[in-house]
């Protein structure tokens, strides 16, 4: 459905994130993959959506080729604990840790799109709440040793088994856990102008 409306643009997707890229073919979208290296830095006073508002913009911002009917489009990911960003592990310890630290508790995950064309810049957003179960230190290392979520904000992914067995209750967006609001994307891609 979308290939038909979208037909004049190219869709570009700047993400190496294996979830976004199986998300775009599922919505049915033509795209191409375009990747940069960015450093993801964000002023200290920024938080919650406005830093992955920050970070998205970052990234399309990094694209100064965009040519006519282009739509290169950007996203950040992040978890929020009690007001406290968590991005991608450093390491096992840092998963470790996220994740002993989110046991038994409810974080926030937030997720923002950048449009980026020729002519304007959108940003979406969408933040999803998440309550874990309480997790045995088994339970993570468990999980750390089996599904290595060092690529994943707050250490985990949604869709692993880590999803399966701790969360007791989500209000909001699933995909947005995984790592892209498709609701939303596929919204705004299908009123295009």
């Amino acid at each position: 459905m979308l290939d038909n409306l979208l037909k004049k643009y190219k869709i570009i997707l700047a993400s190496g994130s294996p979830r976004r890229q199986q998300f775009f073919k599922d919505l049915d979208i033509n795209f191409e993959i375009r990747l940069k290296e960015i450093e993801e830095v964000y002023p200290d006073n920024l938080i919650g959506v406005d830093i992955t508002n920050y970070l998205a913009k970052l990234k399309a911002n990094a694209f100064t080729n965009i040519v006519e009917n282009e739509i290169l489009i950007t996203s950040d990911t992040m978890v929020l604990l009690e007001n406290k960003a968590l991005g991608k592990p450093k390491n096992y310890d840092d998963a470790f840790n996220m994740l002993q630290n989110m046991s038994g508790k409810t974080h926030e995950v937030i997720t923002s799109v950048c449009f980026k064309s020729v002519s304007k810049i959108d940003v979406i957003n969408c933040t999803t709440r998440v309550t874990f179960n309480i997790f045995s230190d088994d339970e993570i290392k468990y999980y750390i040793d089996k599904y290595k979520p060092f690529d994943k904000a707050g250490a985990y992914g949604i869709q692993d088994w880590i999803g399966l067995i701790g969360i007791s209750r989500i209000e909001g967006s699933y995909t947005n856990v995984v790592g892209l609001p498709t609701d939303l994307v596929y919204n705004y891609l299908k009123n295009l102008k």
